[in-house]
């Protein structure tokens, strides 16, 4: 018996040795002399357009580098402007696809992030990026650095204008600054989309008293140096002033998505849109419930819209969405909408309505300042808040020091009661600021 089960010892050592052996065969070893990718682009030099902005304008593509074995590897393109060190390039995640296009729209958006001037040639740095294993244990090759000649377009419209809303019905009351007016299609007329408070107001130039126009008699046309205007409710309001007609109007104005995927469903009130004045479109973030959606006006059925296939319908078809967070724009010159997924960052807590759990009140992007977030009009209750993105507690910021300076993963945030509008300043990577300012 002992022979027996010493045999048998035997047998299953030798087993051992012989998977030890099969293992350290087929082990697999790194090539790194053929893992690096090489790049190939479409074009050597593009000139974009405006007019093209949904045709691909670039495609870079490269092959399955020789890993030496069937590797799993995932792909990621660098893009810097020309002479660039790749310190903090614009990077685009491929997954495990070895090519990407990309529309003239999206090239420009990444032109112009790089700093490249509208319609001026200039150049940008291209070099692809692979991971090989898993995140733990990952292996880094980097290809050499494509060179492209790019022409960007300017993707906004300049409606500004030297004119403005001044008084103690607007946000910055009598000192101003004011609130801006912009260029409509009209020779002279310019308009205003402002929240006011009830009190009265003045139009002037250049945030100064030396040309400014009130109404003396209460008629809807303007004279220089003026009466205050009476602002008699408080609400939302499109203001319009014609320079050469010496005329103006205020009448309560605001867009607003309605439906039974917004908080309030179909009775409102509705998720407002602001105006962004370097596109002329309207635009907001929101979280969607799955259902629909409507455009209306004043937070009524008089003017509304549906859409199909992202074109604006007078009472057309309801717009259907499932359950997530959403960037929604509506061209209403053109009649057209686009409603796209996105990770908002968002103002979180119980000084909010919805608590610590959320959805949290989403911040838009600032118009005009890239890495700059607002909300215009937020209630909050006595608490705390924080801000997050994308509803969800991996990347968070508070005030350690409530100092105005964000830190990550830092403290609650304490607030009073009251109506707020919340800037969110993340252009400075080390040392992100908010600020908090109470109507």
């Amino acid at each position: 018996m002992k022979k027996i089960f010493n045999t048998y010892l035997l047998f299953i050592a030798s087993l051992l040795v012989f998977s030890s052996c099969q293992k350290e065969e087929d082990k697999a070893i790194l090539n790194v002399a053929g893992a690096v990718p090489s790049v190939k682009l479409s074009a050597s030099s593009v000139v974009l357009s405006k007019d093209n902005a949904a045709t691909n304008a670039l495609t870079i593509s490269w092959e399955k580098p020789n890993y030496g074995f069937d590797a799993p590897a995932n792909y990621t393109i660098q893009i810097d402007k020309k002479g660039g060190t790749f310190v903090a390039p614009i990077t685009v995640s491929t997954d495990q696809k070895l090519t990407k296009s990309f529309t003239t729209a999206e090239l420009n958006a990444i032109l112009l992030k790089l700093g490249l001037v509208p319609a001026t040639t200039g150049g940008i740095d291209i070099r692809v990026m692979s991971n090989v294993g898993d995140n733990t244990s990952a292996t880094t090759f980097l290809s050499s650095t494509t060179s492209l000649t790019a022409t960007p377009y300017l993707d906004k419209i300049d409606f500004s204008s030297p004119w403005g809303l001044v008084g103690d019905a607007t946000p910055n009351g009598w000192n101003g600054p004011d609130v801006p007016m912009y260029k409509t299609a009209k020779s002279n007329e310019f308009v205003a989309y402002a929240t006011l408070k009830a009190g009265k107001i003045k139009f002037r130039k250049d945030n100064d008293w030396a040309i400014n126009y009130g109404d003396n008699g209460a008629d809807g046309t303007t004279e220089i140096n003026g009466s205050d205007i009476v602002i008699a409710k408080a609400g939302s309001y499109k203001i319009v002033f014609n320079l050469s007609s010496l005329t103006y109007s205020a009448e309560e104005y605001t867009w607003g998505l309605v439906g039974d995927a917004s908080p309030n469903g179909w009775n409102g009130p509705d998720i407002p849109l602001a105006y962004d004045p370097s596109t002329d479109t309207w635009k907001t973030t929101a979280f969607l419930k799955t259902g629909a959606i409507k455009l209306r006006l004043n937070n009524a059925w008089a003017v509304e819209y549906g859409g199909t296939n992202g074109t604006l319908v007078k009472a057309g078809a309801n717009i259907n969405v499932t359950e997530g967070n959403y960037d929604i724009t509506i061209n209403l010159s053109k009649g057209t909408y686009t409603v796209e997924a996105s990770k908002p960052w968002g103002v979180v807590g119980d000084a909010t309505a919805n608590g610590w759990n959320g959805p949290d009140v989403k911040f838009r992007p600032d118009f005009f300042t890239e890495n700059v977030y607002v909300v215009d009009n937020i209630t909050l209750k006595d608490g705390s808040i924080k801000f997050r993105n994308n509803d969800a507690w991996t990347l968070e910021y508070g005030d350690n020091g409530a100092d105005g300076v964000l830190d990550a993963g830092g403290a609650n945030i304490a607030v009073k009661a009251g109506n707020y509008s919340i800037s969110m300043d993340l252009s400075n990577s080390k040392k992100p600021v908010y600020t908090l300012t109470k109507k």
